[in-house]
């Protein structure tokens, strides 16, 4: 059922994370002067072809991410599994956030060079609001279900 409130909440989560495959997140300006791009799938120099530094952990944790974001939402006929699933993927987001900070940081500290962060940055954490949201709404759901049960 897409009109619920919730798999609107988690369809947007889904392409929030979804447009972090095609947008960058960070820019490293190295100190010689090199602008290297930071993307989903490593570190990357401006104007050539190839990756510089490969993150495998953050691409498959990324497709993991994507992947329980898009499966919950249509799983709306077993709720508990669902708040479940969406609770779990609030911690990999989280998770996510903090090995995206640890990588770019790393980096920074190798290339002497300064950070600056794009807006897909926060989409991880603007995620995870929005799948709490989702949480609370399947949630208020589930109370509404049992409480017809006891009527009948």
């Amino acid at each position: 059922m897409i009109q619920r409130i919730q798999s609107i909440y988690l369809l947007v989560a889904t392409f929030l994370l979804g447009s972090i495959f095609f947008h960058p997140i960070a820019e490293l300006l190295g100190a010689d002067g090199q602008l290297f791009i930071f993307r989903f799938n490593g570190l990357t120099i401006e104007n050539e072809d190839g990756l510089y530094l490969l993150t495998i952990p953050r691409i498959i944790l990324l497709v993991i991410i994507v992947l329980i974001s898009f499966i919950s939402v249509f799983l709306f006929k077993k709720r508990i599994i669902q708040m479940r699933l969406n609770s779990f993927n609030i911690i990999l987001m989280i998770g996510y956030l903090g090995l995206n900070y640890y990588y770019i940081q790393n980096f920074s500290k190798q290339l002497s060079g300064v950070v600056s962060y794009e807006i897909t940055a926060i989409f991880p954490f603007v995620a995870a609001i929005l799948t709490y949201l989702a949480i609370r709404a399947i949630g208020k759901d589930e109370v509404l279900i049992r409480s017809m049960n006891r009527i009948r």
